[in-house]
């Protein structure tokens, strides 16, 4: 357990047994309808959270189902249904009050990928998908396997080093097993070694890293940008496997990009402190195989929620909301909006807040892990990510919920953030990743199924949701969000002004230390 300490002023941290003032107990908002929350201004923790709950998302995540439904059942960059979600969004914003601005940056649609195995007969065609950083190409040729290892259990470093590659005939396909490294790391061996295209198959040794993969290739382990010149597929264990025979040959095709600016959608309440501002974030994008109501509706719905909620707040530091696109194909909306910031606007930039995923089905309540006691971070954690944490997780406290740390491993739209040295933090109920034992006896559930078992599927749907821990996480957003906008000294020293009502919350009760980790398969990871 920490360490009892006391925080910033108008956040004040206290004793376990200390419980928060301001707060109403979870689902109370529900209970009954709340009258005048559209009129009155909710500049109290008590009143913002009397007035946001989960009915208020799930009607933006019912309009996100229906944008999903009219448009080829999905809202990913590039079509048509992700226009229509930020549409949506921006028109939801500007009839609250915010002051809504659109953000362009460049993005290459790739369409249908194909994947055929030709031999050894029967021939079969698989679904596919082209990973993000892949080059176009129609190739036939046959099929080479780079160092996988099928035996359970299936440690796999394959691709990972130019010597995995020795002895690699030039134009063939490399057959290559996740595992170790980043995939960008896998294609850009294989393409060194003369491959003419790549097939990337899942790990296979647990049962989240059974199915379809397809991923981030556009970056190296180290970080470096990459752009292949062949294409790039993805497959499951069982495809990888069927592959892997003697005398295989396969066709692989991926279309040539088709240039499509994207558009993030950011809003703004001015604070009068406008070189503080506070930020917070969700993707707005689905992956092309399904409507993405819990991945990422729920973050976006929840930030709408808030945003209907708080417009009537006069804050003391700016508040910047974020709906981020094309996350899906390797965070490049959140990349390229904070790329395109001179260091003076980074400068001013207190702190961001991250929320993907934060109603899944199976969930499990988790908070990134700013101060690593669960989880080493790949990257350097910028300052002040700890007490963002801490607030999270004295919330969670506050209400009686348990939680577990989610590994701050920059591995969604905070990445970009964090490595410009802005403090961050956020929420996670968790995706692929199955659920054990510990886990349900501690959060419920059903023990051995994944957190979400439609994570980037067709079924990721409305009834995709769990509304309590919707319910939960809202009120937990809902109340960083407040109190960040009056204050943000815990994360950066900037004084600020006390919450109106005040806010007082119990230490952090601990995670409960069950390995959860980042409970889901990144885009750009091994």
């Amino acid at each position: 357990m920490k360490s009892p300490v006391t925080r910033s002023r108008g956040i004040a941290i206290a004793t376990a047994a200390a419980f928060a003032v301001a707060l109403i107990p979870v689902g109370a908002a529900t209970a009954a309808p709340q009258l005048g929350c559209e009129n009155r201004t909710n500049n109290t923790v008590a009143k913002m959270l009397e007035c946001v709950d989960a009915d208020g998302a799930m009607e933006h995540l019912e309009a996100l189902q229906a944008i999903a439904d009219a448009n080829g059942g999905n809202r990913a960059a590039g079509l048509p249904g992700y226009e229509a979600s930020v549409d949506y969004v921006v028109d939801t914003l500007e009839a609250a009050g915010w002051n809504v601005s659109i953000d362009m940056f460049d993005y290459d649609f790739i369409g249908a990928s194909v994947l055929e195995q030709l031999t050894p007969l029967p021939a079969a065609t698989y679904e596919t998908g082209a990973f993000s950083g892949s080059g176009d190409g129609d190739v036939t040729a046959d099929v080479v396997p780079v160092d996988i290892n099928l035996t359970p259990p299936r440690a796999s470093t394959s691709g990972c080093e130019a010597a995995d590659f020795a002895g690699f005939p030039a134009g063939a396909i490399a057959l290559i097993q996740r595992g170790s490294c980043n995939f960008g790391d896998k294609a850009f061996f294989a393409e060194q070694a003369g491959a003419v295209g790549v097939i990337i198959f899942n790990q296979g040794n647990t049962p989240d890293r059974e199915g379809l993969i397809v991923a981030d290739a556009s970056s190296r382990t180290d970080g470096t940008p990459v752009t292949h010149g062949i294409p790039v597929v993805g497959a499951s264990f069982a495809q990888g496997e069927a592959l892997s025979q003697a005398g295989s040959t396969a066709h692989v095709f991926v279309p040539a990009p088709d240039p499509r600016p994207q558009r993030n959608v950011i809003a703004e309440l001015p604070g009068k402190n406008d070189d503080n501002v506070v930020m917070a974030g969700a993707h707005l994008d689905s992956v092309q195989a399904g409507p993405g109501i819990n991945d990422n509706g729920s973050g976006s719905a929840s930030l709408l929620e808030i945003a209907q909620q708080m417009s009537k707040v006069k804050p003391e530091n700016t508040v910047r909301l974020a709906w981020w696109g094309a996350e899906e194909d390797g965070l490049l909306g959140s990349a390229a909006y904070v790329a395109g910031l001179s260091q003076a606007e980074k400068d001013r930039i207190a702190l961001y807040l991250n929320f993907d995923m934060v109603g899944s089905p199976n969930y499990i309540f988790m908070a990134y892990d700013g101060d690593e006691s669960g989880f080493e971070a790949p990257v350097t954690v910028p300052e002040g990510s700890v007490q963002i944490e801490d607030l999270f997780e004295s919330y969670y406290t506050s209400v009686g919920e348990p939680y577990d740390d989610a590994e701050f491993s920059g591995r969604s739209d905070y990445e970009a953030f964090i490595l410009n040295g802005i403090p961050a933090g956020g929420l996670f109920t968790g995706a692929e990743v199955v659920k054990t034992a510990d886990q349900q006896a501690i959060w419920g559930g059903v023990v051995d199924e994944s957190y979400d078992q439609c994570y980037h599927a067709v079924c990721d749907t409305i009834d995709n949701i769990n509304e309590h821990a919707l319910d939960v996480n809202v009120d937990a957003i809902a109340l960083a969000v407040l109190a960040y906008s009056y204050s943000t000294e815990s994360v950066n020293g900037v004084v600020g002004k006390s919450i109106p009502g005040g806010l007082t919350l119990p230490a952090p009760a601990g995670p409960e230390g069950t390995g959860a980790g980042g409970g889901y398969d990144p885009g750009h990871a091994s």
